[in-house]
């Protein structure tokens, strides 16, 4: 039960829904007899693939842009393309920021990312910050 919730929170995290995954894995940490290796694996895991959602989405958004119930503006939607094209792929790596990582996957799928480079980068980039939240973990116990 405790992984179902992990990966439960660490995949919504990675959608454009308000979570947060990290407190989550602090706390499974802190009172779980789990592998770390296993919580950080099931955490970059549900993470990642809440990207994927994302990048599809961003794949099939544009379909939808002239609707009147869509909620963002041609004129946001191009801006947000333009700081993508400016920065590339490599902007990927920012992925595991809050507020900007989720937009910046649904960018990349709207602009049609290779999705095999944008699971490499995205999935360097989630695992690397549990990695880190992890390292912070055992300097604070």
């Amino acid at each position: 039960m405790t992984l179902l919730l992990l990966f439960l929170s660490a995949f919504g995290a990675a959608t454009l829904l308000p979570l947060q995954s990290e407190m989550v894995l602090l706390g499974v940490l802190a009172s779980s007899s789990q592998a770390a290796w296993l919580l950080i694996a099931v955490a970059s895991v549900g993470n990642i693939l809440g990207s994927c959602v994302n990048w599809y989405l961003g794949l099939k958004i544009e379909q939808y842009k002239n609707k009147k119930w869509f909620p963002v503006s041609e004129s946001k939607m191009q801006q947000a393309q333009e700081v993508y094209r400016k920065y590339g792929y490599w902007s990927l790596l920012l992925s595991w920021v809050p507020v900007i990582g989720d937009p910046i996957t649904l960018i990349a799928g709207l602009l049609k990312e290779n999705f095999i480079r944008f699971l490499v980068i995205v999935s360097l980039a989630k695992t690397g910050r549990y990695i880190f939240i992890y390292l912070i973990f055992l300097k604070m116990v």
